[in-house]
């Protein structure tokens, strides 16, 4: 027993002064002493090249990776134009899953002069071996090392050939969002594999707004009874999706105590990593027993294209000489990862050679044996190529049969892909793939390399699932917690206006418009919830609604049901419903019935209309006269009899009384298109001047929320209510001026003394409050201006809680079917009158209402007078002054010889506008007989010269 013990110390301390030595003398510069290999040879290639390979050889994934290994050293060493005849000679150490000996066998592995290592399949052990081989610059391939951080900067000689676990877990993450989850628990071995993935888990969800509800870890090496604990306690929480992240070869485990606790029936959800799908594929015909506990379940598996390369090797796999056992089992997708690992190394090395790369080691001055010490590390030498070798190797890019061999940038392979299973049956099933290029689709990733990259939600698909219990419908993946407690659901407990939610001697405990509109909602859920109502507030005054809202947010209530308005600041704290009902803020105040005015006839037009339209009346008035004066003797006469015909006949058309006739085609145009306009004003006018007189009109002191934030008067809100912050902080109105009231009692007595006598001059309130109290109030008091907010009441609940979803989906069901409309009709009734104030001054008709008319009658004015102009003009051409002046009888007197051209030219056009059609037309008649005549004498004379002697 003693020796034990004391070979126990030694082995304790000989690890802790490893440790030490390590943190003390980090990774540094090698110092070269000169001291090479024997075996090196600076000038010529070797003959042999060793290479290690560190791993658990009895494991799931051990036993797919040493006959994967073992093959691919034969076929490169066979394989006349890799490498130029040097030869590969392999070295394995087994790690035997602990994190001690895989260090000690690869301190001895690195005694052989090895240039590169492969492995190891633990996360664990990758971390400690890295120490290793970043101090001795040795480049490590690991095929089945998953833990993301592996890839950080402080493990540069660290290089994974297969996909990181930071792929996996936000295509668990892209699952969950593509059904809808919010929550999940996390169930996973407590090492460094199973932290970190959870850790990547967490923010890939967060990114889809949802969480890791609870993080279930457990020790490797627990026992089922262990387990069974663990899983009780999960399985008394909320959420029903559980992520299983273990190791393959105890992760069967969990599956076999949640069968045993019917954890693996309808409405559970379990989703497994790639371990599964591994420990699945190693075996050459997995027993029945094993399927039965695993029937439902979702599992990842890497994706490797079926490549000839890859149906290659798959051929061969089954008679290895190197495996246990013939036939297919060992395989699965980590032994494509081990081979493609080793032809890596090969390439690397060829291209390295190839390039002048030397093959030598020397002695590290830092690694030195201290007194008494068995450890050897002086035997350990430092591989002065491994910084060349290790960018040869992340520069490689060949196809494997696992598909593209190439590192991105951060040294991840690229395109990492993943199948989507489903085990069913004896077997699985694919019912999708996922990608980090296109995610989630059905379609295989290396066809959709060739395509643009498409993320969106409407891209994301995958075949249909059958769930645990044997059924295809999507679980809700939630439940109420099995602890024993109830719903906490807080209610307000009112002083005013109970019939929104006030107390009860019921067993329920409360009653109310919003009691019931909750309670209808829950009836249609397709799952019980149990709930008790718990009263907020003394029930002497109102409560303060952002202090409920807090709570529920500290989870001191699950939910509160009552009369609560969405509001910003309260969104940020907790999830509400669909609003269930519509509310805003409104004034409510003191209304008089107007008194009759005896101007009120001129109420129905604002004052620009009624300017515009005896504009209007003149001036077709006018431009009628212009028309017909020349051709109507109705319209001619006397400047003063010629106005007055004018003023009459546009005014008179109003009543359609106009007696002088039109007889020019101009004319009885525009007088058409003007008696149509008319008869829309007189219709207008008379439809409105009804409306002023027949319709009571109320008035107030107070028009709105405008005239209220000028004034300096009180104003009165309810007790508890939003509307305080709103008008203090938004509208900036000061808080001396608030008065609090409790019910609509108060309200009654505030408006009632007014301001002046120590009331209020308005109330702001949410409109259903104010339409409950006006229904009360004989219709003394009304609601003066607009809705100046919009907002609405729904149900608060704790943040990403599901139920405020599916709450959501109830209250539309309600708004649907009528029943929503008919609670309402059970608890609010309101009486006939009006709630609001008649606005007389907002509905004058204006200007805006009948420009479009105006504008066609000038139009139509404006065409008739351009084509009149244009007759004239004709006329005036074809008519001579000179010769009107030779045909009348009576001449005038002379005029002053000074007088200018353009006063008699304007002269003459006015007299000759003047002049009559008929007087005009027997002018010209006359002018063109004389001028035929003067033509006639003029040939007959010039005849006659002709004729006579010369």
């Amino acid at each position: 027993m003693e020796e034990v013990l004391l070979i126990s110390r030694f082995i304790t301390r000989s690890l802790i002064l490893l440790s030490l030595w390590f943190l003390c003398f980090p990774p540094g510069v090698v110092c070269d002493t000169g001291n090479v290999s024997a075996s090196s040879n600076s000038s010529s290639k070797p003959k042999v090249i060793n290479i290690g390979a560190l791993f658990t050889l009895n494991s799931v994934l051990g036993e797919a990776a040493k006959p994967a290994i073992q093959a691919a050293v034969d076929d490169v060493n066979s394989d006349p134009t890799i490498l130029n005849g040097v030869q590969l000679k392999l070295l394995i150490s087994d790690t035997n899953c602990s994190g001690f000996i895989g260090t000690m066998e690869a301190l001895q592995l690195m005694e052989s002069d090895v240039v590169v290592a492969i492995g190891p399949q633990s996360s664990g052990i990758s971390h400690v071996i890295s120490h290793v081989v970043n101090e001795l610059h040795v480049p490590l391939l690991s095929f089945g090392a998953t833990d993301p951080t592996l890839s950080s900067m402080q493990y540069p000689y660290f290089l994974r050939t297969t996909p990181s676990d930071h792929f996996q877990m936000y295509a668990i993450a892209d699952i969950v969002d593509y059904y809808g989850w919010r929550e999940v628990i996390a169930i996973f071995v407590d090492d460094d594999y199973g932290r970190s993935g959870i850790s990547v888990l967490g923010d890939a969800l967060a990114k889809k707004r949802a969480k890791i509800s609870y993080k279930a870890a457990f020790s490797p090496g627990d026992t089922e009874s262990k387990i069974n604990d663990l899983l009780v306690e999960v399985n008394l929480m909320e959420s029903r999706v559980y992520v299983v992240h273990v190791n393959p070869d105890t992760g069967l485990n969990i599956f076999s105590v949640a069968k045993a606790l019917n954890m693996m029936g309808s409405g559970y959800v379990w989703i497994a990593t790639d371990w599964l799908p591994s420990y699945l594929d190693s075996k050459d015909a997995v027993d029945s027993n094993t399927m039965n506990i695993l029937q439902g379940v979702i599992a990842l598996r890497h994706y490797t294209p079926d490549t000839d390369l890859k149906k290659s090797f798959m051929s061969k796999w089954n008679n290895l000489k190197y495996k246990g056992s013939a036939g297919h089992a060992g395989f699965n997708s980590y032994a494509l990862y081990a081979y493609d690992s080793v032809w890596l190394a090969a390439h690397a090395l060829d291209v390295f050679l190839n390039e002048g790369g030397n093959l030598s080691f020397s002695y590290d001055p830092k690694l030195h044996d201290t007194n008494g010490s068995m450890l050897h590390l002086a035997s350990l030498r430092v591989f002065n190529g491994g910084e060349q070798l290790l960018q040869t190797l992340l520069r490689m890019n060949f196809t494997g049969v696992s598909g593209q061999i190439q590192f991105d940038p951060d040294k991840h392979l690229v395109h990492p892909a993943y199948d989507v299973l489903n085990i069913v049956g004896t077997g699985t099933r694919r019912i999708g793939y996922w990608s980090n290029y296109s995610h989630l689709s059905v379609v295989p990733p290396e066809t959709l390399y060739t395509k643009p990259p498409n993320i969106s939600i409407g891209s994301q698909h995958i075949y249909s699932v059958i769930w645990p219990g044997d059924t295809t419908s999507t679980p809700r993946g939630w439940v109420f917690p099995n602890n024993g407690q109830p719903l906490r659901i807080a209610v307000p407990n009112r002083v005013g206006y109970k019939e929104f939610a006030s107390k009860d001697k019921s067993p329920q405990g409360v009653r109310g418009y919003c009691i019931d509109v909750f309670e209808a909602a829950i009836s249609l859920l397709p799952y019980a919830v149990p709930r008790t109502y718990m009263l907020y507030g003394d029930g002497k005054r109102n409560p303060s609604y952002n202090e409920l809202v807090s709570r529920v947010a500290q989870n001191v209530y699950d939910a509160a049901v009552g009369d609560i308005t969405i509001v910003t600041n309260r969104t940020k704290i907790v999830d509400f419903t669909q609003p269930y009902m519509e509310s805003g803020l409104v004034v409510v105040a003191l209304v008089k019935e107007a008194k009759s005015n005896p101007w009120a006839f001129l109420k129905p037009f604002t004052a620009e209309m009624w300017f515009v339209t005896a504009l209007f009346f003149l001036f077709v008035g006018a431009v009628v006269w212009i028309l017909e004066h020349r051709i109507n003797s109705e319209f001619r006469g006397p400047p003063r009899r010629q106005l007055i015909t004018v003023c009459w006949f546009s005014f008179s058309t109003m009543f359609f009384s106009h007696r002088e006739n039109t007889v020019s085609s101009l004319g009885r145009m525009v007088l058409i298109i003007w008696l149509f306009v008319v008869l829309i004003i007189n219709s207008s006018y008379t439809a409105s001047l009804t409306s002023i007189l027949t319709v009571q009109q109320l008035t107030s002191g107070i028009q709105g929320i405008d005239s209220l934030i000028s004034s300096t008067e009180p104003i009165g809100i309810q007790d508890g209510s939003f509307a305080l912050n709103y008008l203090v902080d938004e509208l900036n109105i000061a808080q001396s001026r608030i008065v609090k009231l409790k019910n609509p009692e108060a309200y009654l007595r505030a408006l009632k003394l007014g301001p002046k006598k120590g009331g209020v001059a308005a109330i702001v309130d949410e409109l259903p409050y104010v339409e409950l109290f006006l229904s009360n109030t004989n219709c003394l008091y009304r609601i003066v201006g607009p809705e100046f907010t919009k907002s609405g009441w729904g149900f608060a609940f704790q943040r990403d809680s599901p139920l405020a979803v599916d709450m959501s989906t109830a209250i539309l069901q309600l708004s649907e079917n009528g029943d929503l409309q008919k609670i309402h009709n059970k608890w609010l009734t309101h009486s006939e009158c009006s709630s609001q104030v008649n606005q007389v001054d907002e509905n004058k008709l204006s200007l805006n209402s009948f420009w479009g008319l105006f504008l066609i009658c000038g139009i139509a004015c404006v065409l008739s007078l351009t084509i009149f102009c244009c007759r004239v003009f004709t006329q005036y051409r074809r008519f001579s002054p000179e010769d009107e002046e030779s045909e009348i009888e009576t001449i005038e007197p002379s005029r002053s010889s000074r007088r200018s051209i353009r006063s008699t030219s304007f002269k003459q056009i006015i007299d000759f506008v003047d002049k009559k059609e008929e007087e005009i037309k027997e002018m010209l008649k006359r002018k063109n007989s004389n001028s035929n005549k003067q033509q006639t004498s003029i040939h007959s004379f010039s005849d006659g010269q002709a004729s006579s002697p010369s």
